[in-house]
């Protein structure tokens, strides 16, 4: 069964001027506008963020609507970089459907975030260096 068609929120390597953007979007995508997704704090991975859901933070990133005849070759793509398995329990992020603040008018639209697993989610919270103001780009 194929997930419903949904913009995605990123927040850390795939946002404009980093390192998998122009790699995984360049071409594929119809739009790009800033977004918070609300009810997350953002902790430092190796060379990447992961989004922890938390009660009061906010996470600062860009909502990204995939052009409709790239948007299965996109997911795919993005399942594969964030090495996102549906039921997979070794999966370090998981693929989430959520609210996400449009930052120019406050709107707010459903898209799809890749959070932190449960099992990563406990680690960071432990012993993980929180991105303070939870936004990759003024790390």
């Amino acid at each position: 069964m194929s997930p419903v068609r949904l913009p995605f929120f990123v927040y850390g390597t795939l946002r404009p001027g980093e390192v998998n953007h122009d790699l995984f979007l360049r071409g594929r995508v119809r739009s790009e506008e800033p977004g918070r997704l609300t009810g997350a704090v953002l902790y430092d991975g190796p060379g990447y963020p992961y989004a922890v859901e938390e009660t009061g933070g906010a996470v600062a990133g860009e909502i990204v609507t995939p052009r409709p005849d790239a948007y299965a070759e996109l997911l795919a793509a993005l399942d594969e970089l964030e090495e996102y398995t549906p039921g997979d329990p070794r999966n370090l992020y998981e693929r989430v459907a959520r609210e996400v603040l449009r930052t120019a008018d406050g709107t707010s639209v459903r898209a799809w975030v890749y959070v932190a697993a449960p099992s990563v989610a406990v680690g960071l919270r432990a012993r993980g260096k929180l991105i303070e103001g939870s936004d990759w780009l003024l790390r």
